[in-house]
């Protein structure tokens, strides 16, 4: 009796370490695309529950948009947030900052240095930006430097205005869609100064370019695709037409496409119909519904995650698994689609 009771107990400790090895390994990165009515923020869980924001969105609004990062925060389980990357210092982008902190411990902001910009709101941005990050550790990134996130490969594409000379691992490939792209104007914008990253779970490639603009887009993979292909896409600039150049888009072959646009923001029919077009694309989803693209230039309203101007922050969440396999879910109407290696 006593050998089967013993017998017993070592099946079922073996039965619960076996159950955890299989929950380890079958736990996926969590992306959270949060509403900011036209602006960034998006939230990366990782599987070791590391995690990474990028942006934080609008100041003001009675504090709507840190609101919404905090719930995002809290349903995935965090108590804190380790890395905020802030792409560049436009207001949609960096405006939530002083927000944030108030809800949210921070453990390290990083960016792309001074702002490079007199126009527009960048200044202010960036001062409130510096004047309430405290004693909160900051890091300057450059390209091909990597924000240490365990569980997740996280390298920065673009900075500042430069971008990686060495190609990202299985990239490097003559771009044929180089030679039919127009030159476009140098942009001399925070825009133009965006943190692209480039994110890896095993076979999941993620990337968001933040509002990167079409000449700096062209430096990245023209004549040579440096990033690669990708699973998933942020359409750039909330898709705007000044990024999101067919070179760009066409060569990363998205599987799937996320525009975090706003209800009169963003979504531009040239943009769209770019990201709608391009090769072996699966699905495109949008978090807002953009009355003045009519509806040949929206998805779906199943793929929309807000379909009225007032909206009420619902978000996209999308679980990734490292054989690249991934679901989309808009919390709208719990409708999801799974997207097979």
């Amino acid at each position: 009796m006593r050998f089967r009771v013993k017998f017993i107990l070592l099946c079922g400790v073996a039965s619960l370490l076996l159950s955890s090895n299989i929950f380890a390994r079958t736990k996926d990165l969590q992306i959270y695309f949060v509403d900011v009515e036209g602006g960034q923020a998006t939230l990366l869980v990782a599987p070791s529950g590391q995690s990474l924001l990028i942006d934080t969105g609008w100041p003001g609004s009675n504090d709507r948009d840190a609101n919404r990062i905090a719930e995002a925060v809290k349903n995935s389980g965090l108590t804190q947030i380790d890395f905020v990357l802030i792409t560049h210092y436009h207001t949609d982008h960096v405006g939530g900052v002083p927000q944030l902190l108030k809800q949210v411990k921070v453990s390290a902001f990083v960016d792309h240095g001074p702002n490079l910009e007199n126009d527009e709101l960048a200044p202010e941005g960036y001062a409130a930006y510096l004047s309430s990050m405290g004693q909160v550790k900051r890091i300057v990134a450059k390209p091909g430097d990597r924000i240490p996130i365990q569980g997740i490969d996280v390298e920065v594409l673009t900075a500042a205005g430069a971008h990686i000379t060495q190609p990202a691992p299985g990239a490097g490939q003559p771009n044929p869609y180089c030679a039919s792209e127009p030159k476009w104007p140098t942009d001399h914008s925070e825009n133009a100064a965006s943190v692209g990253v480039l994110v890896t779970f095993g076979d999941f490639r993620f990337v968001d370019l933040g509002d990167l603009t079409k000449d700096k887009e062209l430096d990245l993979v023209c004549p040579n695709n440096l990033v690669g292909t990708t699973d998933l896409f942020l359409v750039s600039h909330h898709g705007m037409g000044l990024s999101n150049s067919k070179a760009l888009v066409h060569v990363l072959h998205p599987r799937a496409a996320i525009m975090e646009n706003g209800a009169q923001k963003g979504d531009a029919p040239e943009a769209w119909q770019t990201v709608h077009d391009s090769p072996g694309l699966q699905g495109f989803w949008q978090l807002h519904y953009t009355a003045a693209s009519a509806p040949d230039h929206n998805v779906s309203k199943d793929a929309i995650a807000n379909l009225d101007g007032d909206s009420d922050g619902h978000y996209l969440k999308v679980s990734a698994q490292s054989d690249g396999t991934f679901i989309v879910l808009n919390s709208r109407n719990q409708h999801e689609h799974t997207y097979k290696k």
